[in-house]
C-alpha cells in the first residue's frame, strides 16, 4: 500500500470556526477518503495553533490564563470536525508536550549548527499580524495596508534563522519539481517572491513582550515565534512514525502559501536535514453573498448550525461542488438551495425513492434478475462506463466539482431512462414480454443507483451508506471493484422508502 500523509493548516484559536475552516477540512477529508478508496494507506492530520500575542491579549482581556483560554476554544474545532464527519487520524494542539519537544529539538539542532544567531533588530512591527515589516510592505503613498493594523517602530534583540542561505536551493527545487505547488500557476507567485533577496527570519520574541510561547531551548528568556512553532506541527505529529514523513500534501489557504508554507517551511526542513513535503495545495477563499465574511455585519455562516438545519452531506456536497480547487467562490443561500433542490433532492433523492417505490410495488420489494434489455438499457450502461472512466481521473486531479457534475449527469440520465421505460405502464400489462422488460428496468434502476451513488462516497459518505442500506447491500473493501456494472443487487430486499434530502423551507 502507498503511504499518503495529508494535513490541513492548523487553525488559530482566537475565534470560533467559520465557513473557511469548514471548507478546508471538508476538502482535505474528501481527498483523504478518496485516496483510501483508491487503496492508499492514508494518515490525515488537523489541529489547532495555540500560541502567540493575540492569544495572550485575549486571555488577559478575559482575566484568565492563556492555557485556560485555548482550552475553552480548541474543543470548538474538534466539534466542527466531528459535525462535518471529518475522518482525521490525529488532532494536534501546539500546546501539547509531544509538539513542544520536537520544536525544541529542531531549534537546538539548528542553533548548534550555527544556523540561528542573535542580533539587534530596529524596524517596524505589526501587532495584528505578529510580524516585522519592511518599507516594501507599505502602500505606494507610504501608509501601511489595513491588514497590518497598528504598526509601531521598535528596537530589540532577537534570534534569527539564516533563511537567505537556502534561497537558491529553493528556487531550483520549485523549478525542477513542477508538482510541488498546486495549482501549478501559484508557483509563479512563489518565484516572484523569491526574485528578491531573502532576509534572515526572526524566530523569537523576548518574554517581556510575549510570554505565551515555547521557550527557546538555548535561551529561556525568549519564546519561539509562530513559524518554528506552528509549521512544525506537520512533522511533530508524526515524528515517531518515520514511515509517514514527508507529507504527501499540505492543504492550506492561498493567503499562507507565500511566504510561510512555500518558503519558510521547506527551508526550515532542508536546514534540519529532513525531507520536504511532496506537494502543497493552496485553495481559494469563500465570500458570502459577494462580500467578505464578517461576524460583526452578520455576513457569516456558522458550520455547526448549518449542518443542524440542512444535514452534513448537503453542506459537504455544496462546498465541493461549488468551488473549483484553487479558485475563489461565493456562498449564497439562494445558490445553496438551487444545488440542494435540483441535484440532491430532485435528482438523487428522487431516484432513490422511485427505485424503492417501484421495486416494492412491482417486484415484492426484491431486486429482480434482469434480461439483456434493448437500446435504452445499452445506452444507460454505456453512459455509466463513460462516467466511470471520466470521474475517477478527475478526482485524482482534484477536479472534484467537475467529477460531481459528471456523476450527477449520470443520475439525471438514469431518471431519464425511467421516464423512457415507464415501469408504471409496464406493470399494468399482462404481456410476458412487458413483465420481463419491467424486471429488467427495475434491475437497471437499482444498479445505476448503486453505481452512481458510489461515485459520491468521498463527498457524501453518510448518504451513500444510507442508499446502500436501503438497497440491502453491504459494499466491499475494494472501492474500484464497486464501480463494475454486474447486477450484484439481484435478490436483495429493499426498504420501502428513504428521504435523504427533505426539501427545506428558505428562511425569510
Amino acid at each position: 500500500m502507498k503511504t499518503f500523509y495529508i494535513t490541513t493548516a492548523i487553525d488559530y484559536v482566537n475565534g470560533s470556526p467559520h465557513l473557511g475552516h469548514a471548507y478546508e477540512k471538508v476538502l482535505t477529508d474528501v481527498i483523504a477518503r478518496f485516496r483510501r478508496m483508491m487503496g492508499d494507506d492514508v494518515y490525515f492530520l488537523t489541529g489547532t495553533d495555540e500560541h502567540g500575542q493575540k492569544i495572550q491579549q485575549s486571555a488577559q482581556a478575559q482575566g484568565i490564563e492563556p492555557q485556560a483560554y485555548v482550552d475553552s476554544i480548541a474543543p470548538e474545532f474538534r466539534t466542527m470536525c466531528e459535525k462535518l464527519e471529518i475522518s482525521n487520524d490525529d488532532f494536534i494542539r501546539t500546546t501539547e508536550p509531544r509538539h513542544k519537544k520536537v520544536v525544541c529539538e529542531l531549534l537546538q539542532q539548528l542553533f548548534d549548527k550555527g544556523e540561528i544567531y542573535k542580533a539587534e533588530y530596529q524596524g517596524y512591527y505589526s501587532t495584528r499580524q505578529e510580524q516585522f515589516l519592511q518599507d516594501k510592505d507599505r502602500n505606494e503613498d507610504g501608509t501601511w495596508p489595513e491588514i497590518y493594523g497598528e504598526v509601531s517602530e521598535i528596537t530589540e534583540s532577537n534570534y534569527f534563522f539564516k533563511l537567505g542561505a537556502y534561497q537558491e536551493w529553493l528556487v531550483d527545487h520549485i523549478k525542477t519539481n513542477t508538482d510541488f505547488i498546486f495549482p501549478r500557476y501559484r508557483a509563479k507567485q512563489v518565484l516572484e517572491f523569491l526574485s528578491e533577496p531573502l532576509n534572515d527570519l526572526c524566530i523569537s520574541r523576548p518574554k517581556e513582550r510575549l510570554a505565551w510561547g515555547i521557550p527557546l531551548p538555548f535561551d529561556p528568556e525568549f519564546v519561539t515565534y509562530v513559524w518554528f512553532d506552528a509549521l512544525t506541527n506537520y512533522y511533530s505529529a508524526v515524528a515517531d512514525k518515520k514511515d509517514l514523513w514527508p507529507a504527501s500534501f499540505h492543504v492550506i489557504g492561498k493567503d499562507i502559501l507565500v511566504p510561510p508554507h512555500a518558503v519558510y517551511w521547506p527551508i526550515m526542513l532542508q536546514a534540519c536535514g529532513l525531507p520536504i513535503p511532496q506537494s502543497i495545495l493552496a485553495h481559494g477563499w469563500w465570500s458570502i453573498n459577494g462580500a467578505k465574511m464578517s461576524k460583526s455585519t452578520g455576513n457569516f455562516v456558522e458550520p455547526a448550525e448549518f449542518v443542524d438545519q440542512f444535514g452534513v452531506d448537503a453542506l459537504r456536497y455544496f462546498l465541493i461542488r461549488e468551488m473549483s480547487v484553487g479558485q475563489d467562490s461565493d456562498f449564497s443561500m439562494d445558490q445553496f438551495l438551487v444545488r440542494y433542490n435540483s441535484e440532491l433532492a430532485n435528482n438523487l433523492g428522487n431516484l432513490v425513492n422511485r427505485t424503492l417505490n417501484m421495486t416494492n410495488r412491482f417486484a415484492d420489494a426484491t431486486v429482480p434478475e434482469p434480461a439483456e434489455g434493448g437500446e435504452p438499457e445499452a445506452t444507460l450502461r454505456a453512459a455509466w462506463q463513460k462516467t466511470h472512466e471520466e470521474v475517477v481521473p478527475l478526482f485524482e486531479q482534484f477536479q472534484f466539482n467537475v467529477g460531481l457534475e459528471r456523476a450527477m449527469s449520470f443520475i439525471t440520465a438514469t431518471n431519464a431512462y425511467i421516464e423512457q421505460r415507464a415501469p408504471w405502464k409496464l406493470g399494468k400489462s399482462q404481456d410476458p414480454a412487458d413483465q420481463a422488460l419491467l424486471r429488467t428496468a427495475l434491475a437497471h434502476m437499482a444498479e445505476a443507483l448503486r453505481l452512481g451513488s458510489t461515485l459520491l462516497q468521498a463527498v457524501t459518505p453518510g448518504s451513500v451508506a444510507k442508499i446502500q442500506g436501503v438497497l440491502g447491500y453491504e459494499a466491499g473493501s475494494d472501492w474500484q471493484a464497486e464501480l463494475v456494472w454486474d447486477h450484484r443487487l439481484t435478490g436483495n430486499a429493499v426498504a420501502k422508502n428513504c428521504i435523504l434530502f427533505p426539501r427545506p423551507e428558505k428562511k425569510s
